[in-house]
């Protein structure tokens, strides 16, 4: 049998072929039936070696290498290759130690203990500490830091060393979430040096090692030969291809050019599934799309304006004809029906041009003209959704201007900057995440500027109570008030869709951000 076992090992490295197996196999007694089944369950196994190329989306001349400054989908698929975090998200949507081997919370989880993992290497090969961790941390939370991560930070009172391989945490109020809060992709474990994290270089713990970076182009990687995951990194290398126009995209995959794409073309999907070598793949995440209206700028401080524009918008239709039913309508909050404590007895909105009407008058206005700022950049279909958008609210006075902005620099001139636009979220793994990361009144990445009083109370209040049927109800609140007073529309969740070569092998994938929760680089191999 241990000739067996080594036709079946060498089947799965590629070292001989289906035909040699089976005829070994057979020879040695085994069934053809048995033979057969041993060998696909061998093909299917993770292998090691190949250079596997990704046609991203995104990708930008503003892209740079600083965790604390990622901004799009080219930043969170680089940050996975070359970073490990506190925890990884796996499918199932648990959470598990990834550069930590451990955590222990205090019975009110005001304390949190985190223990490092021991033996990991920097790509330079520095061992990774406490200390470490501590820099990557206080690299967010500085008085100038315009880190995303700065806001989920701010409720650490306290954050020390405890030899070289434990930190002590302590935080202002108990967050039964918090090493969620800490896996955010920004919070990247870093080299450090007197205290200071080295954020630039792209030294750090994960599956691969940064080879090349030109923002904008491409970005290349070789395998760690160090890394602490036996089960992972299986490629030789990894490139990433900033190919924007979704066209372009899917010829570099039906012509061989790349072995993967996000964000496929809703419209023509299905012909690219027929594509021989091509697979279409969905998940079901916490994507959606949104719009956001800067709550400190007029007309869009006054809610009867706000409330005037999210009763014009069809969403059903939308959701349609840009999403072609790989989606759901949304209820102008980001929480997924996915996530636990959604509010699905929260009434939806509906399309109602006299509500619109009602609002507007409310706001002292029978007409009144916008401008909407989208770009495909956004999302595949922002433009066209755009434009939907702008026949529906005519009927009820409202004039929206469309604003076609340049892809490139999107997320950094128009989002943010402009006073409504297009935008999307690949959500997070819990509700005090989301809210916290886009909603609460500092959040670096509030992208509506919207302040609320009473949805910031709760949202201190819901995080550190532990009893699940109030923090439902509060969570309920907050989900109703930002429908009715929050400055961003939501008017659809997204499933994620993206094509792939039929040479890849890979598990069940992860929802929580495109292409297997952006982990493809350390979870996928050649089949």
């Amino acid at each position: 049998m241990k000739y067996l076992e080594k036709l079946t090992q060498q089947l799965a490295q590629g070292r001989i072929g289906r035909r040699e197996f089976l005829q070994g196999a057979t020879a040695l007694g085994v069934s053809a039936t048995v033979a057969t089944s041993m060998a696909g369950k061998a093909l299917a196994a993770p292998k090691r070696g190949g250079r596997f190329r990704y046609g991203v989306a995104h990708g930008s001349t503003t892209n740079q290498l600083d965790p604390a400054l990622y901004l799009d989908g080219w930043d969170l698929g680089m940050d996975y290759t070359i970073h490990n975090h506190v925890g990884e998200m796996k499918a199932d949507g648990s959470l598990v130690p990834e550069a930590i081997e451990s955590w222990e919370a205090s019975d009110d989880a005001q304390k949190w203990v985190f223990n490092i993992r021991k033996g990991m290497e920097f790509h330079d090969g520095k061992t990774f500490d406490a200390d470490d961790m501590v820099a990557s941390i206080a690299h967010h939370r500085g008085e100038d830091s315009k880190s995303p991560a700065k806001s989920l930070l701010e409720q650490i009172t306290s954050i020390k060393a405890d030899g070289k391989n434990q930190v002590v945490v302590e935080l202002a109020a108990g967050n039964a979430d918090f090493p969620f809060v800490m896996s955010d992709y920004h919070i990247a474990m870093l080299p450090s040096k007197d205290g200071v994290a080295d954020a630039t270089s792209g030294n750090g713990l994960g599956p691969y090692v940064l080879k090349e970076f030109e923002p904008g182009v491409r970005a290349s990687f070789t395998r760690n030969p160090n890394y602490h995951k036996s089960d992972a990194a299986y490629f030789d290398e990894i490139e990433m291809l900033a190919i924007i126009d979704v066209t372009a995209r899917t010829n570099a995959l039906t012509s061989g050019e790349v072995d993967a794409i996000d964000r496929v073309d809703l419209q023509t999907v299905h012909l690219l599934g027929r594509t021989p070598g091509v697979k279409i793949e969905e998940t079901v995440g916490f994507r959606h799309y949104v719009f956001p209206m800067r709550a400190d700028t007029a007309p869009y401080d006054d809610n009867n304006v706000r409330m005037a524009l999210k009763h014009a918008i069809n969403r059903q239709e939308i959701v349609d004809k840009i999403l072609l039913g790989h989606g759901i309508a949304g209820n102008d909050h980001p929480i997924s029906p996915s996530l636990k404590f959604h509010a699905a007895d929260l009434e939806p909105r509906t399309y109602d041009i006299d509500k619109a009407k009602f609002y507007l008058k409310q706001a002292g206005l029978s007409n009144i003209k916008v401008q909407l700022s989208a770009a495909d950049a956004a999302y595949a279909g922002a433009v066209d959704a755009a434009v939907l958008f702008k026949e529906h609210a005519a009927p009820a006075g409202i004039d929206i201007e469309v604003i076609r902005e340049p892809n490139d620099g999107y997320w950094s001139n128009v989002w943010m900057n402009k006073p409504f636009c297009a935008s999307y979220w690949g959500g997070r793994p819990t509700v005090d995440f989301m809210f916290s990361t886009a909603y609460a009144a500092e959040a670096p990445w509030n992208d509506s500027f919207w302040k609320h009083d009473r949805f910031n109370d709760l949202l201190i209040k819901a995080r550190a109570e532990i009893d699940d049927k109030k923090r439902g109800e509060m969570y309920f609140e907050m989900q109703k008030i930002l429908r009715d007073e929050g400055s961003v529309i939501v008017p659809m969740f997204a499933n994620y869709v993206f094509a792939v070569s039929d040479k890849l092998g890979y598990n069940k994938m992860a929802g929580n951000f495109e292409m297997d929760g952006s982990k493809y680089a350390e979870r996928w191999w050649f089949a």
